[in-house]
């Protein structure tokens, strides 16, 4: 299996993209990589490592997309630009996939113009872990989609519903809605259309509330574009507002240094199981090809993770399924 790798995305290239490969060749007898970017640069980096000879190569994309610029011009006038030349490569099946930590909406422009829709997709989607009581949740859309149809929740439902199955590895997945409220006759006129479509899923389990999500109440959640990019960014401001509630706690009640200590290794094995690197990163779904995005600051482990999705994708040919499922 050959997966690209994105050498010059993300807020710590290119160290990370090309230790989180060197990790996966490390790891993996299965998986060769192509290194994607300005290769002097690239090579200075690969040269630190040990790594299985003739496992990671690599291939030049001297223009570098910012994670600030605006997608659809940095794809159309970086033309040679480790993003553009990665996806290319895949779609002219050079490599199995590509993934990256790069400009999220670049990456996604450029999925969709690059790569094309699966047949029968109306619309590819992103979808993005969510953390739960329960373990990560998987939300469609994250912002892909600001408005939809009824049709689209529907095949968002079907996408997340094989995903979750086959690379998270929830046996049943449980897919509910978002809503206002639990009854199917709540909300916009294209929520209650979407819920009649996703009563098809014998997994489908109707509407839930906002309340429903960090308790876990189901395993995809599915929304526009725009709740789900709005929730995505309220989870990850989460953690920073505990912090300062329990600082703020801690200063008031005058805890010594052994205290603070214990109250902060409780936290951290609380939020253990929502550790980022453990997931590696998200998919497009509904794009021909696979492309897988990360976190801007992700880790080499959390790099080397997203490869591993990329593989799990490839070998359970979950574009194969998605496409007979919404057929």
């Amino acid at each position: 299996m050959k997966i690209a790798v994105d050498a010059a995305g993300g807020d710590h290239y290119p160290q990370n993209p090309v230790s989180g490969a060197v990790l996966a060749v490390q790891e993996s007898d299965n998986i060769n990589i192509v290194l994607i970017g300005p290769e002097s640069d690239t090579r200075k980096e690969l040269d630190k490592h040990d790594y299985p000879e003739g496992r990671i190569i690599l291939h030049e994309a001297p223009e570098v997309i910012g994670m600030e610029e605006s997608p659809a011009q940095a794809v159309r006038n970086k033309t040679q630009s480790s993003i553009v030349v990665g996806l290319g490569m895949h779609q002219k099946g050079a490599v199995d996939g590509f993934v990256s930590a790069g400009n999220t909406g670049a990456l996604m422009a450029a999925s969709a113009f690059i790569l094309g829709r699966l047949d029968g997709v109306i619309r590819p989607t992103i979808a993005t872990l969510f953390p739960t009581v329960k373990g990560f949740g998987l939300m469609v859309d994250a912002g892909a989609n600001l408005e939809v149809k009824p049709e689209m929740l529907f095949q968002f439902g079907v996408m997340g519903n094989i995903y979750a199955r086959d690379i998270i590895g929830i046996e049943t997945p449980r897919v509910g809605l978002l809503n206002v409220g639990e009854e199917k006759e709540k909300g916009s006129e294209t929520l209650k259309k979407a819920h009649v479509l996703l009563e098809a899923l014998p997994n489908f389990i109707g509407n839930l509330e906002g309340r429903d999500i960090l308790s876990g109440q189901a395993d995809v959640f599915i929304c526009d574009g725009i709740t789900g990019n709005i929730l995505l960014k309220f989870g990850e401001s989460i953690p920073d507002a505990l912090k300062m509630l329990l600082m703020g706690v801690i200063k008031k009640r005058q805890l010594d240094k052994e205290q603070v200590a214990m109250v902060v290794s409780l936290l951290e094995e609380a939020f253990s199981p929502f550790d980022y690197q453990k997931v590696g990163g998200v998919p497009f779904l509904g794009v021909n090809g696979i492309s897988m995005v990360g976190h801007g600051g992700s880790s080499p482990v959390a790099i080397k993770n997203m490869i591993f999705n990329a593989v799990r994708m490839a070998e359970t040919d979950i574009n194969k399924k998605i496409i007979a499922s919404v057929a």
